[in-house]
């Protein structure tokens, strides 16, 4: 589906940087054209200076979005999803973060959770890269307490593991 959101864009750069950072960040567009989080507005002029874009870039998109009868449902349903990542360190946490090999292979997030659940480990958040929006899509695990060593080598020892990171 991403590559199909990016075709529509293909004639502008620019443009699909708007459209990126508005998947990754989980940004809506409202029945206005204007660029949303969770109803909250976002100007126009931030975007554009975060992308290094004209405003008039911004504009367009969201005019381009809100145009197409494809689009438009994905980009005013869309919304973020909190993340504990960030505030692991400063509320205790362990993330647990696992590259894998081929990440469209069923099962990775059962396995990897399964073995948490059967160690005891109680898990606060799991969050997953869509593999078709990151180009090294990850696994994010985030949990109580720091994990055992027995079962990180368990966990990097799955097949599917590419390798994996605590942080």
């Amino acid at each position: 589906m991403f590559d199909e959101i990016m075709e529509k864009f293909s004639d502008s750069p620019s443009q699909q940087r708007v459209i990126r950072l508005l998947l990754e960040r989980g940004f809506s567009v409202n029945d206005e054209g204007r660029v949303v989080s969770d109803g909250i507005e976002i100007p126009n002029t931030a975007i554009a200076r975060e992308l290094e874009v004209d405003r008039r870039v911004v504009d367009a998109t969201t005019n381009a979005i809100l145009d197409d009868e494809e689009l438009r449902p994905i980009f005013t349903n869309i919304s973020a999803v909190p993340s504990l990542m960030d505030l692991a360190p400063v509320l205790d946490l362990t993330v647990l973060t696992v590259a894998v090999r081929d990440a469209e292979e069923s099962g990775i997030v059962a396995a990897v959770t399964g073995l948490l659940a059967d160690h005891d480990v109680s898990i606060r958040q799991v969050l997953s890269d869509d593999p078709e929006f990151a180009d090294e899509p990850r696994l994010y695990v985030i949990v109580d307490e720091s994990l055992p060593g027995d079962l990180v080598t368990a966990v990097r020892d799955f097949d599917f593991v590419q390798h994996i990171e605590l942080a």
